[in-house]
């Protein structure tokens, strides 16, 4: 697994989605230098460095760049041709005090919901939250064929492609991980039954926000945001972590949950061939469309029957 944050100059065949929610239409691939940046470098709010491509490579994919560096990104890059894929905010949450401190700093609407939903699940149970935790090499090899089960009913996976990875090898990373202290998991039964799972790697002192899924039955339960109330518990308990880096994109949990944010794009930046720029144009034109029919659906008050159609 490559840690956010290293750039390597060997490029990548990178699928440039023609997406409609989490539904990717098609796409067309593009050799690409992938160039990630930690949320540590985010924060810091300086462009980074490009290294050197050779001839048959066609740009660089920059994620988590800073908004306000994008201009000089681009003026430093010659002339390559930059295209915003998205814009986000990344948002991270920082274990300064307590954790009874931060919950006191949700909204009441957020903390009154949180009780309640835990309080819901909790009743299926005996009484009590079933929340499992995994940290050593061994419980990482039990947590992970539970948590697959689970992430094989996500829209995440079938619809994204970003689900827990399976396989031996991926198995044996996160075992490497444990035995050098650098992950946590977390799995949550409800009556009995695995209904979310959370699986963080550790970079230093931050804790990455990687693996998350819940069974799509509960989703009237919310099992991932308790879930994660859950974690974040643990987390402050350690008192060792300085900060949980959300990731890319946005989500109301992410916002919920966050003590700060980084204003991002995610950018192209392509050398000027024909196939290039007809590339460009016809993902601008794709993106713009979509934007229209969104905002004439939203519009129309029928956003949420759009999200569950896409998702399926």
């Amino acid at each position: 697994m490559t840690a956010p944050g290293d750039i390597s100059a060997a490029p990548q065949s990178v699928r440039l989605k023609f997406e409609v929610g989490a539904r990717t239409l098609f796409a067309v691939h593009r050799s690409l230098v992938r160039v990630p940046l930690t949320l540590a470098e985010a924060r810091s709010g300086r462009a980074p460095a490009l290294p050197p491509i050779g001839r048959d490579t066609d740009g660089y994919l920059v994620t988590s760049l800073p908004e306000a560096q994008l201009a000089g990104l681009v003026a430093g890059s010659g002339a390559m041709l930059p295209f915003v894929r998205q814009r986000y905010t990344r948002y991270h949450l920082d274990f300064v005090g307590s954790y009874d401190g931060w919950f006191a700093g949700l909204s009441s609407n957020a903390r009154q919901g949180l009780r309640r939903k835990a309080k819901k699940i909790a009743a299926t149970s005996g009484g009590t939250l079933d929340v499992r935790r995994f940290r050593t090499a061994a419980e990482l090899e039990a947590f992970h064929p539970v948590a697959r089960a689970i992430s094989a009913t996500t829209y995440q996976e079938r619809l994204l492609g970003s689900g827990l990875p399976e396989g031996a090898d991926f198995v044996r990373t996160i075992s490497a991980l444990a035995e050098a202290d650098q992950v946590r998991a977390w799995l949550l039964y409800i009556g009995g039954a695995p209904a979310a799972y959370l699986c963080c790697p550790i970079h230093g002192d931050t804790v990455i926000y990687a693996w998350v899924g819940h069974d799509p039955k509960y989703n009237d339960w919310s099992p991932g945001a308790v879930l994660q109330l859950e974690a974040m518990q643990d987390l402050f308990g350690e008192a060792r972590f300085a900060a949980f880096d959300f990731t890319e994109g946005e989500g109301q949990h992410k916002r919920q949950f966050a003590t700060g944010g980084v204003a991002c794009v995610d950018v192209l930046l392509l050398r000027p061939t024909l196939a290039n720029r007809v590339t460009m144009a016809a993902l601008a034109g794709f993106d713009a469309s979509v934007a229209r029919v969104k905002r004439t659906v939203n519009g129309a008050g029928l956003g949420g029957l759009a999200k569950r159609v896409r998702r399926g």
